[in-house]
């Protein structure tokens, strides 16, 4: 299972994220989680202490392994350098492990835009394509709000895309915005998770102006998830109720993805 979750900034992705990889976790899974979002939270999410969490060196701020993989160095832009950098031993050599899941923070390049061919953007490019078509482990991508790390290729091999909402405006915007992108891409499948839904009519406003788009589950707005933020810790320990959620969503994706 390879999927990638994306939403307006604050709508818990990266809730979602560290819940999923932990629900496979549990089964057994081997799972590679990805934070491609440049506001890296999902350590935290996962439930790695804060003072291991701080040491784990974003991909894009190791300019000696970009140079050694590319042949040029971190910032440079034109020139010569690899685009098909090889990184299948990048999981297993840098990532961080706890149980059965290692954990890769992406980082951001610091060149302007991310479809830049800096060499730092490439050598991530490479990865994340690698890691959603090569790899045969379960792959959880929390990505920033928007489908630009993916190309058509890694895109197309991607087999759920999940967009979390929460009631308001803003936020089903994005998620037609993103909808929008992921069909030009090739994604097959395009799913929304209603969060922070406090009572009926917060569901009924989101299903109203979603259209089209397939509902794969609620999360409900629920204290423990502020309280597991405020103390470090991860959802899936302090929250009971939202494991419960997000394990009817992983159904639900699946049994919709195998009905095809």
């Amino acid at each position: 299972m390879k999927i990638a979750i994306t939403g307006k900034g604050g709508v818990g992705k990266t809730t979602l994220a560290s819940l999923l990889s932990h629900i496979f976790a549990n089964e057994g899974k081997k799972v590679i989680a990805v934070d491609a979002d440049p506001d890296a939270n999902l350590a935290s999410a996962l439930g790695i202490q804060k003072d291991v969490a701080e040491k784990i060196r974003p991909i894009a701020e190791m300019p000696e392994l970009i140079e050694e993989r590319t042949g040029a160095k971190v910032g440079s832009m034109g020139g010569l350098f690899k685009l098909n950098p090889r990184v299948e031993d990048l999981p297993e050599g840098i990532g961080y492990h706890m149980d059965n899941i290692t954990l890769l923070i992406m980082g951001k390049s610091k060149a302007a835009a991310s479809g830049c061919y800096c060499p730092e953007n490439v050598l991530l490019r490479r990865l994340l394509r690698h890691l959603i078509v090569e790899r045969g482990e379960v792959i959880i991508v929390d990505m920033e709000a928007g489908i630009e790390h993916l190309t058509r290729g890694t895109a197309e091999s991607v087999d759920a895309f999940i967009v979390v909402v929460e009631p308001g405006q803003r936020s089903i915007q994005t998620a037609k915005t993103v909808k929008n992108m992921a069909d030009g891409l090739g994604v097959k499948k395009v799913f929304v998770v209603a969060n922070k839904v406090r009572n009926f009519d917060d569901l009924d406003f989101i299903k109203k102006n979603i259209h089209n788009m397939e509902i794969a589950g609620v999360l409900k707005f629920n204290e423990s998830i502020m309280s597991a933020d405020i103390k470090g810790s991860s959802p899936y320990i302090y929250s009971p109720e939202s494991v419960k959620e997000t394990k009817e969503i992983k159904e639900n994706i699946e049994k919709s993805l195998y009905q095809q």
